[in-house]
């Protein structure tokens, strides 16, 4: 089963992220040129109706505190006591990062996930509005961000995460824009806030509207997600934790009876791989000397969602994906890594 690509309309000479003539309001209420519809009609959409957003993303929005060291850490020395080679405090958070991937790639993106009102809420809110993504459906809390503390291990850009989330940034069902996902070509989301999670991709499944997903955690209530899901991107483990098959291969072969549509899971730095319908594909890494690995999942994922509203065919899909992800790992931070597409491109074409 080939998933449906919502508006990839043939013949109607507007490609991603092309100008049209409607407008966007920014985040202070003002009116400007947007770059918000493409294609004719829709699925879930009246016949001509445009869809307002390609992408909507409700999850994990972050500050990151970035610590640079020779080596991560262990419980022995010299491991147990090092000094820190450098200290940056960036913003992030896997759903943020992916929506500034998309924006970054030509497509039209809006955050509706949790932000807090302190300084750290501020300024994820600001980042994702300087990159092109609108933040007017978030829902701000009278709590502290979310934040991370991301330990880098300099000789290798492998990193440990150590994250902290106030209770009050939970994310109820009953504040779902349901209109705004309405409105959307693709919902991504995590399941940071599952039981909203759950309740958005049944909103976006019966609008007709593509849900892809980032669930890098197994719950009781995982499955109940996938149901609603069109396009699971997993992580490493995840099928693993699902069926209890180490092979890769052989996890996303087991849960096709249930999920008749794409899998895909990503590999690090051994690749991605999706499984279409029976035929598996699989797309080796990018070789580029990694400096922090932070987001770079994140990033394949926004590159992904580019790939396939794009209509390009699954292996070019995973190609583009692990490009976007490679050279966001040759930089700094979670949404400081998002590539540009020129970057992408010249990575992507010399394998042509």
């Amino acid at each position: 089963m080939v998933p449906v690509i919502p508006s990839l309309a043939a013949g109607s000479g507007l490609e991603i992220g092309s100008s049209s003539n409607e407008e966007h309001v920014d985040d202070n209420g003002n009116s400007e040129p947007g770059t918000m519809n493409h294609g004719n009609s829709e699925p879930g959409t009246g016949n001509g109706e445009r869809r307002r957003y390609d992408v909507v993303g409700i999850g994990e929005c972050s500050i990151d505190y970035v610590y640079r060291l020779p080596v991560l850490p262990t419980s022995r020395a010299p491991a147990a006591k090092m000094r820190i080679s450098g200290h940056m405090v960036l913003a992030g958070g896997q759903v943020a990062t992916t929506l500034a991937a998309c924006a970054a790639l030509g497509l039209t993106a809006s955050y509706a996930g949790v932000l807090g009102d302190d300084e750290n809420g501020t300024r994820v809110r600001q980042d994702l509005k300087s990159r092109g993504v609108d933040t007017q459906a978030a829902v701000v809390r009278a709590a502290p961000n979310r934040y991370a503390v991301i330990l880098v291990d300099e000789s290798t850009g492998e990193r440990v995460v150590l994250w902290e989330r106030d209770a009050r940034l939970n994310l109820s069902r009953e504040e779902l824009p349901a209109d705004l996902i309405r409105s959307a070509r693709v919902l991504h989301l995590d399941n940071v806030d599952e039981e909203a999670a759950i309740e958005a991709a049944r909103i976006a499944r019966d609008a007709g509207v593509a849900v892809t997903s980032d669930i890098d955690h197994v719950t009781s209530r995982t499955e109940q997600l996938l149901d609603f899901v069109t396009i699971p991107i997993f992580s490493e483990h995840v099928p693993r934790e699902l069926t209890g098959e180490a092979d890769h291969q052989r996890a996303l072969r087991a849960l096709r009876p249930r999920y008749g549509g794409w899998l895909g899971v990503t590999l690090g730095n051994r690749g991605s791989m999706l499984l279409e319908g029976e035929r598996l594909h699989h797309a080796a890494a990018f070789e580029l000397t990694a400096v922090d690995t932070t987001g770079a999942g994140d990033v394949f994922r926004g590159a992904f969602i580019y790939a396939w509203l794009r209509g390009d065919d699954p292996a070019s899909i995973l190609r583009f994906a692990n490009a976007a992800a490679a050279i966001s790992c040759t930089r700094p931070g979670a949404l400081g890594g998002v590539p540009t597409i020129d970057e992408v491109r010249a990575l992507v074409e010399p394998m042509r």
